[in-house]
């Protein structure tokens, strides 16, 4: 992502730009994979994206491609299948995942019926948080390593002055601490919903 970029002297702002966008993508990933994690109430994003293998196992697609997905009240998710015929394996998908709610159907549709969450539950939905804050961490980590590195070998190259090296590698900090930031920030603001 950065053995692209090309450094000119004293102009940091398309550097900034990439990095940010590159950090961005972190958080944006971070979001959507915490979106899935239960707060108060039953939400479509708790199972739209589990991977269900369809069609004997044939194809691998999201459940949001093969039904249609509501909440009706604050405890229920109904899943109702397009295709009868892969009621099966969408419930199977759903036992696999990490809702953590054992499907119930009719042969017309799937309930996922929430249970009240319990405090084990909360604690257990908060060490889940915890590793996706912690994941996401490491991206933004691995987003500055891979800048850095940048920075490094145009310095060596002689592309950019070692005091210009400085104030990137400056800039790439003050960036990343304003990233790490705000998964905090999103994070804390995820766990507030599920303590409730």
């Amino acid at each position: 992502m950065f053995k692209n970029i090309k450094f000119e002297e004293n102009n940091t702002k398309s550097f900034e730009t990439v990095v940010n966008e590159e950090m961005e993508k972190s958080i944006k990933h971070f979001r959507h994979n915490i979106a899935s994690i239960r707060a108060g109430r039953a939400n479509p994003g708790m199972v739209e994206d589990i991977k269900v293998l369809a069609y004997e196992g044939t194809t691998e697609m999201k459940l949001r491609e093969l039904a249609s997905i509501s909440t009706p009240d604050a405890l229920q998710i109904i899943i109702q299948p397009w295709d009868k015929s892969t009621l099966v394996d969408i419930e199977k998908a759903i036992m696999n995942s990490e809702v953590g709610v054992t499907p119930q159907t009719d042969g017309e549709l799937i309930r996922l019926r929430l249970p009240e969450m319990s405090s084990e539950r909360r604690d257990e939905l908060k060490k889940l948080l915890h590793k996706r804050l912690e994941e996401c961490k490491i991206a933004i980590r691995n987003v500055r390593k891979d800048a850095h590195n940048s920075i490094r070998d145009a310095q060596r190259a002689k592309d950019i002055s070692e005091d210009f090296s400085k104030r990137l590698n400056d800039d790439l900090q003050k960036i990343t601490d304003k990233f790490t930031e705000l998964s905090n920030q999103v994070s804390q603001k995820k766990e507030s919903e599920i303590t409730g």
